[in-house]
């Protein structure tokens, strides 16, 4: 994980939020994919805050697009949010 790469959850009452800070590496997508398999559940959307991430290493945005993929099955809705969502967002 990069390090200094933070994840800020908080929930509101259907929702789980996921604001995401610093480099995003492959660590990074690996911690991000493991809080999304241990707090998502049961939400009906989930936001990743992209906003406050300084660089997205190309690797970490293969980590998150690969494994992804077949997570998102498991959640009714991830929707990627802030100005580097376009960077990091998995269709």
């Amino acid at each position: 994980m990069a390090s200094n790469f933070k994840i800020f959850p908080f929930e509101t009452s259907d929702s789980l939020h996921l604001k995401l800070d610093g480099d995003f590496d492959g660590n990074s997508a690996h911690e991000l994919l493991n809080t999304l398999k241990k707090y998502g559940g049961g939400f009906y959307q989930i936001f990743i805050d992209t906003e406050d991430l300084k660089t997205i290493h190309p690797f970490g945005k293969k980590v998150l697009h690969k494994k992804l993929g077949a997570l998102k099955k498991q959640f009714y809705d991830i929707i990627f949010v802030g100005r580097n969502f376009h960077e990091i967002a998995v269709d």
